[in-house]
């Protein structure tokens, strides 16, 4: 949805904070902690039992989930593909293919149609998800990202378009539902099915919540290329700014449950050989052997690796165009076909499958090349896993328009799905032509550019594979045609052009090789493969960013990098805070909650007092002084500006009563110049917010130091705390006691996790708005802190490997002087800052 501009100047698309930031830091209230305090050893063990069961749960309903959509994949695509080959050779003789034709879109369209459809119900199921659960590991809460929902119309609709004959995979939109499971599972209760609800009150925060998805989502990855390292390298390298040495053996344990669960029953059903693990991942490479009649075949040699390095620095040009090209047609999309109805998104899919469709279909009858099947065949000494490979290739081979012992080498890679074709660029000992090869790549690359972000379900893994074993393939025919290079074995070659093109569009290194590794069952390939994704992201890196990268600046995500820039310390946390605080009071009345909640978007809140000790240091002529941290007069004045907003804001409350208590000391109209606002001050005609304690009152007497002492800084409290607390009416009058106020345990705190009541919702009729809240049982009162004078290296390394929310700025006194959140750390907003103290150098 666009939502309007951001700050950037060519990635202007969504506003940045229109995202919400997760809440990692653990509190002091956290339930993991209160758990532990209140059991004994034996317990907590058994409480640490559950997390282990959990996360071999969430690997379990992850393969399966894997399975359901690889078997009804195959069950549509063969099916597909046999009415239309058998029409295709009947009307061979009969000129009817102009019907065949008619058949295939009948299939392909309504197919689409379904997948489209499914991403009208759940918008957020569109796409790989990568970007999405990117986000969410790296700590910004996306609407709907990890429903019950997203994941059967992610599940459901990426088996109609990939069975729809576009040109995406299965396995990108895997990776999502496996983080969707890891979302969900643990909480034993969904939205969407109220009615299924269990009393299990653990793991009911955002920091457990992020464990169990980086989880699934690398069961995710481990299901669809049986790479159960890989999946877990993934979670490390793209998502995760939090990781320990327990969360890893989990993360690897949810990993090998997905992928040995998906082995086991694939292997069973395709095989009939149960118990028997043959088939580790939906996309299997196969084994890589040189055919033993061929002597001077070799897997690779010392001077391959030379054309392996062109290879990466060719497929990392590839991917930036690749990258370049889809940035352009995802910000026309944005523009001129998402804001329009939704039936614009349904009619732009099957726009893409039309062409699609009439592309392979014309390609395969008119463009392809008739070439002689191999003779040789595999020794029975071969491995059964390598015969089982031969014989699927050879099955696969399709003979449109050839003679006996030919066949058509374009309608071999068009009419097959793109396992298979994989397979035959791999492993096929014929010859594609390089007429063929340059053809199909072409095709291949435009078309799926042009699918990858329009309104269905689809990956970018495969598609970029085989486009980039094309290319490897093509590289081998030519220098084995023109060079004489007799020893190359074409699907070594193949495997580093398909690693350097997916390297090239998506920029992974450490995962990317062990998965391609893991996938290939080839260790000797590690060294050429990490080279080549290396030289690669290099490459691709000097133009543009990764095409995951680059839809989520598209969305406008404050996403955090790794690290800052060298230059960035010459920024302090000074110089990047917010100093604009919305604060409350240890003792609030209800009228000013609701207030502040609801005129403000902040998700947290610094509770403090007024430091009395420091009011004679704290005007000195033109600055307001609160130790090392200046303050000119603007801020202040913007401070008061706020505030008196806050007091007057007062709208949408339904008691009468509700008013604030010195209105009638409050100026009617706004003063048009600061400096007025200022001169009212000083003459006692404003009067700010005030200090709302049970046992003081407001007087008109105050100075314009009693005004604005310096805040005493003593904790924070979450907009989601403050809303239950008034929901449930935890409050206390101002004649009684605080004691008197009733307390909530944190089952009781967090039974509406993850979606709290907005406060505009709430029936507030039966409060007093004068009546009293204490929050400091429900406050963290030893959150993370910084100093004014922290490097933003060290604010920025902190904020991130912790995985904090928000991030106090506490001078040397104890007082809040700023507050830091995500968008402060932002790389735009740290160049600009950075460019603002250039200027005042």
């Amino acid at each position: 949805t666009i939502l309007g501009e951001t700050h950037e100047e060519e990635d202007e698309i969504l506003p940045r904070k229109d995202y919400e930031s997760l809440d990692y830091d653990r509190c002091i209230n956290d339930p993991y902690l209160e758990i532990l305090e209140s059991m004994d050893s034996k317990k907590a063990q058994r409480y640490e039992a559950v997390k282990w069961m959990l996360v071999f749960a969430i690997g379990v309903c992850t393969g399966l989930v894997g399975l359901f959509v690889d078997f009804f994949v195959r069950l549509f695509t063969q099916l597909k593909f046999q009415v239309v080959q058998s029409s295709v050779e009947e009307c061979t003789e009969k000129g009817c293919l102009a019907l065949s034709l008619l058949e295939l879109l009948g299939f392909n369209l309504t197919f689409v149609f379904l997948a489209s459809l499914l991403v009208l119900i759940q918008p957020v199921a569109a796409g790989s998800g990568i970007p999405e659960i990117k986000c969410y590991l790296n700590g910004v809460k996306v609407p709907g990202v990890v429903r019950l929902r997203t994941v059967v119309c992610k599940a459901m609709g990426v088996l109609f378009s990939v069975a729809g004959g576009l040109f995406v995979g299965k396995e990108g939109p895997m990776i999502h539902s496996g983080a969707v499971v890891g979302a969900g599972l643990p909480q034993f209760q969904s939205i969407s099915l109220r009615k299924i609800q269990f009393n299990f009150p653990y793991f009911r925060s955002d920091r457990d919540k992020r464990d169990f998805v980086s989880a699934g989502a690398a069961a995710g990855v481990a299901a669809a290329f049986g790479a159960p390292i890989g999946g877990t390298l993934f979670s490390l390298e793209e998502g995760s700014s939090f990781w320990n040495q327990g969360l890893t053996w989990k993360v690897l344990f949810c990993s090998m449950a997905a992928t040995f669960t998906l082995n086991f029953f694939r292997s069973g059903i395709q095989f009939g050989s149960w118990g028997s693990f043959q088939l580790p991942g939906l996309l299997n490479f196969g084994e890589f052997k040189c055919s033993e009649s061929d002597k001077k075949c070799h897997l690779w040699t010392a001077v391959d690796l030379g054309f392996f390095i062109l290879m990466g620095i060719v497929g990392g040009l590839l991917g930036a165009t690749f990258n370049c090209l889809n940035k352009r047609l995802a910000k026309y999309r944005m523009r001129n076909v998402h804001p329009k109805p939704k039936l614009v998104r349904v009619l732009e899919s099957l726009l893409v499958s039309l062409t699609t469709t009439v592309v392979v279909f014309v390609a395969s009858m008119v463009l392809g090349e008739c070439r002689q099947m191999s003779s040789s065949r595999h020794s029975g000494n071969d491995t059964l896993s390598l015969q089982d490979i031969s014989e699927d290739v050879n099955s696969s081979i399709k003979t449109f328009f050839c003679p006996n012992e030919t066949y058509n080498d374009m309608a071999t890679l068009f009419f097959n799905p793109q396992e298979s074709a994989i397979l035959q660029l791999f492993h096929q000992d014929g010859t594609f032509s390089p007429v063929t090869l340059s053809l199909f790549f072409l095709l291949y690359f435009l078309l799926s550019c042009w699918t990858y972000g329009i309104s269905v379900p689809s990956g970018l893994f495969v598609p970029s594979l085989l486009c980039g074993a094309a290319f490897g393939r093509l590289v081998a025919n030519l220098l084995k045609s023109y060079i004489g290079l007799d020893h190359i074995y074409s699907g070594t070659f193949a495997l580093i052009g398909a690693a350097a093109f997916l390297g090239g569009v998506v920029r992974m290194t450490i995962s990317l090789t062990v998965i391609l590794i893991e996938s290939t069952n080839e260790i000797t390939y590690g060294l050429p493969i990490m080279i080549t994704l290396m030289v690669a992201k290099w490459t691709g890196d000097f133009f543009n960013k990764g095409i995951y990268d680059i839809h989520v600046n598209l969305r406008g995500v404050p996403l955090l990098e790794w690290e800052t820039g060298v230059e960035m310390d010459k920024l302090r946390a000074s110089d990047i805070m917010e100093p604009n605080l919305t604060y409350v009071y240890p003792h609030t009345r209800i009228q000013s909650l609701v207030s502040i909640l609801r005129t403000t978007v902040h998700h947290a809140f610094p509770v403090v007092t007024e430091n009395r000790g420091n009011e004679r240091e704290f005007m000195k002529g033109n600055q307001l002084i609160s130790n090392n941290i200046k303050f000119k007069k603007s801020s202040i004045l913007t401070r008061a500006g706020e505030q008196r907003k806050r007091s007057q804001s007062m709208k949408s409350y339904p008691s009468s009563e509700l008013r604030n208590m010195c209105d009638e000391h409050i100026a009617t109209e706004e003063p048009p110049e600061k400096e007025d606002l200022l001169q009212q001050m000083l003459e006692r005609r404003y009067t700010p917010y005030p200090n709302l304690y049970p046992d003081q009152s407001p007087s008109e007497e105050w100075t314009m130091e009693e005004r604005f002492r310096p805040l005493t800084f003593h904790g924070l409290i979450l907009r989601s705390q403050l809303v239950t607390l008034l929901d449930r009416g935890v409050c206390y009058s101002e004649s009684q006691s605080s004691a008197s106020q009733p307390r909530l345990s944190h089952a009781e705190m967090s039974e509406d996790y993850p979606r709290y009541p907005d406060i505009h919702d709430l029936d507030l009729t039966l409060l007093n708005p004068r009546m009293i809240v204490d929050v400091t049982p429900y406050m963290n009162p030893s959150p993370f802190t910084v100093s004014p004078n922290t490097h933003v290296s060290q604010v920025f390394n902190l904020f991130r490997t912790m995985g904090l929310r928000h991030l106090p700025v506490v001078n040397a006194v104890g007082e809040v002087v700023g507050i830091i959140t995500r968008h402060n750390l932002t790389h735009e907003f740290l160049q600009a800052r950075l460019r603002q103290h250039y200027q005042t150098i």
